[in-house]
């Protein structure tokens, strides 16, 4: 994937905010490499959620779900190649 190609799928990411409710903000970026516990893992986003419900509607919702699928087919390795981490932050 080129560097505008992955600019432009976290632009479609960052873009759903505003559209699906209860999706508050989304970061996305390039991994810093601060430390040597990545994985491999280059690139990662974070989306933060009002609640437990906003976050069920996102993951159901079509917008979701079409940028979810050109996500899985970038990432090397397909759904293998994701890490997810669901933190709930008080």
């Amino acid at each position: 994937m080129s560097a505008a190609e992955r600019s432009a799928l976290f632009q479609e990411i960052a873009d759903l905010v505003g559209v699906i409710p209860g999706l508050r903000a989304v970061r996305c970026g390039a991994n810093a490499r601060f430390e040597d516990l990545d994985h491999g893992f280059a690139d990662g986003f974070i989306a933060s959620f009002d609640n437990a419900d906003a976050l069920a509607a996102y993951q159901a919702h079509p917008l979701h779900q079409a940028t979810g699928t050109k996500l899985v087919a970038a990432a090397l390795g397909g759904l293998q190649g994701l890490l997810v981490f669901d933190l709930v932050v008080p």
